[in-house]
């Protein structure tokens, strides 16, 4: 992916993580000094589920999302590489049937309103076809890496092993 784009992923991440807690911390502020926001609240959950998917992708490029791999980690990476394959694929097509079910969502929500905020709800639901199509997209790429890699030293989907440290027991 370019670089271009991967910088404005991670500005535009900063950019609503920090609008959503300067926007909690102003409604707080304001509802102390008795004159509530009553859609700060709706607008700082749109923001924080769309910083929630640009979070994954970006985690997820890194290979360092959340994984429990108690039993998998023990194995070598030249027999852990087609697990990893097997386990991206299945991710990945249900990443596409998200993205697809995301925008039929998005389709039914476009009229709903958020809130108090006045917000279509289309904008909130729509994080969810646009997230899962990046995460699509990012997975895509390294199930690629992976399967390039299984005749030479394996490069794993979900970690890379040269940066794991040897598991204690």
């Amino acid at each position: 992916m370019s670089g271009k784009i991967l910088r404005l992923e991670a500005i535009a991440a900063r950019t609503l993580l920090a609008a959503m807690v300067g926007l909690v911390f102003f409604a707080g502020v304001l509802r102390w000094f008795g004159l509530p926001l009553v859609w700060a609240m709706d607008v700082a959950q749109l923001l924080f589920v769309w910083t929630s998917f640009l979070g994954a992708d970006m985690a997820m490029r890194k290979r360092s999302l959340i994984a429990v791999d108690l039993f998998v980690r023990w194995i070598p990476p030249r027999w852990r590489a087609p697990i990893d394959l097997l386990t991206g694929s299945v991710i990945f097509a249900f990443l596409v049937a998200m993205t697809i079910l995301g925008y039929d969502l998005v389709a039914l929500n476009l009229e709903r309103e958020f809130g108090d905020s006045g917000i279509s709800y289309g904008f909130v639901t729509a994080a969810v076809p646009v997230g899962c199509a990046m995460l699509a997209a990012t997975l895509a790429g390294q199930i690629w890496q992976t399967a390039r890699s299984l005749f030479g030293e394996p490069r794993l989907v979900f970690s890379d092993p040269r940066s794991e440290e040897e598991p204690s027991l």
